[in-house]
């Protein structure tokens, strides 16, 4: 672990690090920098890894799930609390009539970067054939299935809905 205390939070996905290690480690540098906003987002993060679970069934039949261990949490499993995270945060800020706050630029640090409604626009012109649809709108599961949780879908609609 780097012990530059003016390391930055936030992780890339092309970090060779995994997303719950970099998670931890930018813990130990918030609670040793005394940084209480960081500490208690991450803390956040890692207490919602309980509610990651496996499913099971069980020798009489009975469907169940576990807990899942730390070993067998992924980054995609992460990102998706992350992104549950912010989402929850976003809709808190616009009943407050806020932009943003501290917490939700720490969660957002930790997301890969979404899509641009330019790389969209250009992905959508190179591989779409709109002559082939009925309406426009029929490109949106092609696109979608592309950029996947990097675009978002509400842009990606806009921007069909101008073609």
């Amino acid at each position: 672990m780097d012990s530059d205390p003016t390391q930055a939070y936030g992780w890339s996905s092309d970090s060779p690090r995994s997303l719950h290690d970099k998670i931890r480690d930018d813990l130990k540098l918030a609670l040793r920098s005394k940084d209480g906003p960081a500490r208690d987002t991450l803390r956040q993060i890692l207490s919602e890894f309980p509610n990651l679970t496996v499913p099971l069934v069980l020798k009489s039949g009975k469907k169940t799930t576990r807990v899942k261990k730390p070993d067998e949490i992924t980054d995609d499993d992460i990102l998706d609390i992350i992104r549950k995270l912010v989402k929850s945060e976003k809709t808190v800020l616009q009943y407050q009539d806020s932009q943003s706050s501290a917490y939700l630029e720490l969660l957002e640090k930790y997301l890969p970067r979404m899509a641009s409604e330019s790389e969209i626009r250009a992905w959508i012109d190179a591989n779409i054939d709109f002559a082939q649809l009925k309406n426009a709108m029929q490109a949106m599961g092609p696109t979608m299935k592309y950029f996947g949780k990097l675009a978002d879908g509400n842009l990606v609609k806009k921007i069909l809905q101008s073609q």
